[in-house]
């Protein structure tokens, strides 16, 4: 035979060779052939975040956010939506959130939310008087002080990157997260989409002219968007890829803890397979779908270097978990090392010095727009309708700005004093430290359940 007629006969019969290749047009294919090797911006790559993660990282995390420390989280969810007034609640049973009792709580919890830094037996009354007054001199008038007091909070807050709910507040309840999982509640449609509009749209520095792939609202042009985003500064551009993979993280979460059967003998929860692939099937999404789970992994890397940048801090002797039971405190802090040793010991960390390293006041600034930007989307969790919803947005947003605030928080940490009698310059709630854990526990769960997704949808044509 010829050869040119070989070759001709060669291009006609291609397609249908490849067509008949295990898994090249399967569901699976679609979902992951794009979500593999290395992440953009970062020195890692997707196989080896899913070794870790899967392998090693996932067992040990959630069985530390099992214990009492990490599973009580005091929230307020009847903040008005400081941005809009035609706010509706859900009125779906899977959307309420159901309290603590008080006496469900730990004692060591329940008396002092926001300690964690004392050996336990210390009088937690005398304890509060000295924190309150103990660095204000008081021979000062009293409006003074209080003046002062208000200053130091005002500090507090400054090196934050989320608002953080007052845990003095009396709308302000423990919530047993384990109680209260997070999972597909039935909260969907038009106001759902309002409150990650508000996000894209109005925080993610981006100009109103440039809309976002799949906005359902208006129309759009993807090589736009994607030109905008390439031409952004490092800085921006991570910003727009932690809040995707947030996104992204919650809608896996959602797929795999769906409603599957409701009846009158029966209430299953699981993976749908479907819900999946309308979120991340790259023919349903017009290719979004695997860039969205690319940014899941980007995310996990900036709050896993978080994990191992803040060891120091947990390492100090007088550092405790206290919940009031002393040597299940001491195992739980055993525990919680052990996580974070291991966090230090992955290959591959996010090299955070490539972030606002050009001119100082120029940087400076981007970080303060940086910050700001960011406590913007965390009072936006105050909108959502879904009470469950609104409770594991908010958890994971504070757990986000947590990991931030570490992050930027390099020499703080590394300056924290050795002995105990020192006030040390870096300091975390205990709020704060339960929603950062919790939060990478959501986003390790993410990574391992696209394993289970993947492994799925080979048999999904």
């Amino acid at each position: 035979m010829p050869s040119a007629l070989k070759a001709l006969l060669l291009l006609a019969v291609s397609p249908l060779l490849a067509s008949q290749v295990p898994g090249s047009s399967s569901a699976a294919h679609r979902c992951f052939c794009q979500v593999t090797g290395h992440i953009d911006d970062c020195t890692c790559d997707v196989e080896t975040i899913d070794a870790f993660n899967n392998q090693k990282l996932f067992p040990k995390l959630q069985k530390l956010l099992q214990s009492d420390y990490f599973r009580f989280y005091k929230v307020n969810l009847n903040k008005p939506c400081p941005f809009w007034t035609d706010q509706s609640h859900c009125g779906l049973r899977d959307c309420a959130v159901k309290p603590c009792e008080p006496d469900d709580v730990p004692e060591g919890i329940r008396a002092d939310g926001l300690r964690h830094s004392e050996a336990p037996g210390t009088d937690l009354q005398e304890c509060d008087e000295a924190e309150k007054l103990g660095a204000v001199d008081s021979s000062l008038s009293e409006d003074t002080r209080r003046a002062i007091l208000e200053w130091s909070r005002h500090d507090d807050e400054e090196e934050r990157f989320c608002v953080a709910d007052d845990e003095e507040s009396p709308d302000s309840q423990h919530v047993d997260l384990l109680l209260n999982p997070e999972r597909f509640t039935g909260y969907k449609g038009p106001e759902a989409w309002k409150i990650w509009n508000s996000i894209y749209e109005e925080n993610c520095f981006k100009p109103y002219t440039v809309k976002r792939p799949l906005n359902p609202m208006v129309s759009y042009t993807k090589k736009a968007f994607y030109r905008w985003l390439e031409g952004l500064c490092v800085e921006k551009r991570a910003f727009y890829r932690l809040v995707s993979g947030l996104h992204t993280s919650i809608n896996v979460h959602l797929s795999a803890r769906y409603l599957l059967a409701d009846n009158w003998y029966e209430k299953k929860w699981g993976r749908n397979v479907s819900e999946f692939q309308q979120r991340f099937d790259a023919n349903l999404t017009e290719g979004e779908g695997p860039k969205r789970l690319r940014n899941l992994y980007f995310l996990y890397l900036i709050e896993l270097r978080a994990l191992a940048k803040v060891l120091p801090f947990f390492e100090q002797p007088a550092f405790q978990l206290y919940t009031g039971q002393p040597e299940y405190d001491k195992d739980v802090k055993s525990a919680l090392l052990e996580v974070l040793r291991l966090a230090r010991s992955f290959p591959l960390h996010f090299d955070e010095t490539s972030l606002f390293a050009g001119d100082k006041s120029e940087a400076a600034e981007l970080k303060e727009d940086f910050k700001k930007t960011f406590r913007n989307i965390s009072r936006i969790m105050d909108c959502v309708g879904c009470f469950k919803c609104r409770l594991w947005g908010k958890l994971q947003t504070q757990g986000l700005g947590t990991a931030l605030k570490i992050m930027f928080s390099e020499r703080q940490i590394e300056a924290l004093p050795k002995s105990t009698g020192s006030k040390p310059g870096f300091q975390l709630t205990r709020q704060e430290i339960v929603a950062l854990f919790n939060a990478f526990g959501r986003i390790s769960t993410s990574v391992r359940e696209l394993e289970n997704f993947r492994s799925m949808l080979q048999e999904v044509p």
